[in-house]
Order: C-alpha cells, then structure tokens, then sequence
C-alpha cells in the first residue's frame, strides 16, 4: 500500500516566528509519482523508541523527510548532533530556527552506542548550523567520529556537515577525524542562493568540498542539490561541472518538497524523466556515482551508496592501471 506524501503544514507558525510576516504559499497537490509506503512497520517504531530513549535528534523527523518510514524499517536513521535549532533561517528547511542550547558533551557517546545497538553498516551523521560556536562544532563532529569508531569499530561513517563559514581551521578537524564520506550539499544553484540560502555562500560550499580531497584524498566527497526552485537546466549542469572541479564523488538530486506554507514555493514537479536525463548528464561528467530521483535525498540509500562508491572507484583504479600498462607496453623498445 501506498499513500501520498504529507507533511504538517499547520506547524509553521509555531517553529519558525522568524518567517512569520512572509506571505503564505499555498501548497500545491502532489503528482502521482510522489508517493512513500505509510510507516507502519515495527521496526519504524523500533528505531523511533530508540533514538528517544538515547535522547538524540534526527534531521528525518525535523526536515520532515518523506522517506523516513521506508528507512526506519530498515534501522537507518540520520543523527542530527548539536542540538535542533539552527542559527540560519534557510527558506527550504523546515528545521527551527533560533538561539541554539549549550552543546551536549555526552552526546558523541550516546550517538556511539545507538550506532552499535542498530548494528550498523553505514551510519550518516548530520547537523545544524552552528554559526554561535568558535569552530561552528568541527570539534563536536571529531569527537562524534571517534565514538563511533570506538563503539561499532566496523561502521563506515558519512557526515554532512554545514560550510563553516568564517571558522578558520574548523574543516581540518574534522577532516582529521578521517569520516569515510564528507557530504556538503550546495542545495541549489548559484543564482538562487540570496533567495533560497541567504546565510550562505556557494562558492565557500564549493571551496570547502576541494579542500576536503586537498586534504585527504582517500576521503569521498558527496553533495547534493534540490530542483523544482526555479532553476534552470543549464545552471543544474553548470553545478555539475563545478563539482567535478572540485573532484567531487557522488552527486544528489531531489525534488524540493515545501514544508510549510511560509516556506519558499515549489516552482514546479520535475518529472521522472528529467531526473533520469539530470543522472546521465551527470554519469556523463565523471561522477562515480549519481542518484537522481523525485525522492532522493542526501543519507536515501547511503548504505547501499557507500558499497557502489567503493566499487566505482575500485574498478577506476583497475581501468587507470591496466590503461598505464598497455601504454608501457607500446612504449617498450622492441
């Protein structure tokens, strides 16, 4: 059985005063092809109990993500570590906005034992902003890491990190930490950023994600962006090309889903078969791997993703190698 996606757009005043005096948005009807399994499994409740009884936040409930059910039956939750209010006021996400609590020193460890009592593959931690701290929590994101590694020594770890803006040397800890995965998401294109992510800075996004591979190589770097914004096609492939600049892995794209009616507008439902064209554009750029689908979403399959990662880049490495051979060979003097 399948049922549409729902969001509760009645809860808007409450969370986010700070978009209170925007006109409304109506929400528009979804298409068809928008469509999740209702959570009902036991599982789903499972996991829910646990992420409440360790006291921890999840961006799948906070972002009000649509896949949320189908993941939890499976125990894959996405952590959101430092507390649930952001000091950015993003027009996409349904995330809190306001002044954020101290942070929760016991919290890495608490993060640590859920990933070992889910009996974790792969984990994704994510995070707010946290623009009120020195270092915007890199350290917070290191000491997460290490828990991890100390509890469940076999989980591979995917971060998602906010851009660090003006946190000089924040990256490098976290980098230090060696996560398998470093996600940044650029969200959207360029030309949409005063609109859609006023308190950020594309080009920073971008430079974070280049100093990441500068840094350490054997890391896979990932982003993501949404699409039904009012961007146009050239300026998605222009993203793309700048992040194979950037050396950038896996690249992500979604259909934004409006949260609340005080939310920025869908511009429009971009169909199956534009996410498919998007995907073998991008294939076509050199990412090694690409997911692109109405329901993408950056931690959608991250497990599953991480696998196909580790295969794509092995069997590049077997191509450059056996093509660095044959060039040896025809060089060779008779």
């Amino acid at each position: 059985m399948t049922t549409r996606v729902e969001i509760d757009h009645r809860r808007g005043a409450a969370r986010h005063p700070e978009k209170a005096h925007r006109p409304d948005n109506p929400i528009q009807r979804k298409p068809a092809w928008i469509r999740v399994k209702a959570p009902t499994h036991p599982i789903y409740h499972e996991t829910r109990a646990l992420m409440r009884e360790k006291k921890l936040v999840t961006v799948c409930e906070e972002a009000a993500c649509p896949n949320i059910g189908e993941c939890w039956s499976q125990r894959h939750a996405t952590m959101m570590i430092m507390g649930e209010t952001c000091t950015r006021a993003c027009s996409f996400c349904n995330v809190a906005t306001g002044i954020p609590k101290p942070l929760d020193t016991d919290e890495p460890r608490r993060v640590g034992e859920a990933v070992a009592t889910l009996g974790l593959r792969h984990v994704v931690i994510t995070s707010v902003d946290r623009d009120d701290l020195p270092d915007g929590g890199a350290e917070h994101f290191a000491q997460t890491i290490r828990a991890i590694r100390a509890a469940a020594p076999a989980t591979t770890i995917e971060i998602l990190t906010p851009d660090f803006l003006r946190k000089d040397g924040a990256l490098e800890v976290v980098v230090a930490a060696r996560p398998d995965v470093f996600n940044h998401n650029l969200e959207t294109v360029p030309g949409l950023y005063p609109t859609i992510r006023p308190g950020a800075r594309y080009y920073n996004s971008l430079r974070l994600l280049d100093r990441v591979k500068q840094l350490d190589p054997s890391i896979f770097t990932k982003s993501g962006i949404m699409v039904g914004l009012g961007e146009e096609r050239i300026e998605v492939l222009q993203v793309m090309d700048d992040l194979r600049s950037a050396d950038v892995d896996f690249l992500t794209i979604g259909q934004y889903l409006q949260p609340t009616v005080k939310h920025a507008a869908v511009d429009r439902f971009v169909t199956p078969e534009e996410f498919e064209d998007y995907a073998k554009a991008a294939r076509g750029k050199g990412f090694l791997l690409v997911s692109a689908t109405p329901l993408t979403r950056s931690s959608y399959h991250a497990d599953r993703d991480f696998e196909a990662l580790r295969a794509a880049r092995d069997a590049a490495l077997r191509a450059a190698r056996d093509a660095a051979l044959r060039d040896a060979r025809l060089k060779a003097p008779v």
